[in-house]
């Protein structure tokens, strides 16, 4: 897999709880990838963008590494991404 959706991805890496909360949150302009604001849940994803995150009062930076068919476990999210955020929490 070379792409995915923007709103199957943020729900696969565990960023949301629901796929309609991931469509809700970049139709409400929360996103953007590679540093443009992106508005369409459906806009595809690769390896190598970067996701600016708006969520809960705090702002996330992950770096798309890898995708999967269906959603795992907190560990196997982790494994989607790189956080590039100096304050790893």
């Amino acid at each position: 897999m070379e792409r995915q959706r923007l709103d199957k991805w943020l729900w696969h890496a565990r960023v949301v709880k629901a796929r309609t909360s991931a469509a809700a949150l970049v139709e409400a302009g929360h996103v953007r990838i590679n540093g443009v604001r992106e508005k369409s849940p459906g806009h595809a994803v690769k390896v190598g963008d970067v996701l600016t995150i708006a969520l809960d009062r705090s702002v996330r930076i992950l770096k798309v590494v890898g995708f999967c068919e269906r959603r795992g476990d907190a560990a196997a999210a982790h494994v989607l991404y790189d956080n590039l955020q100096n304050d790893k929490e």
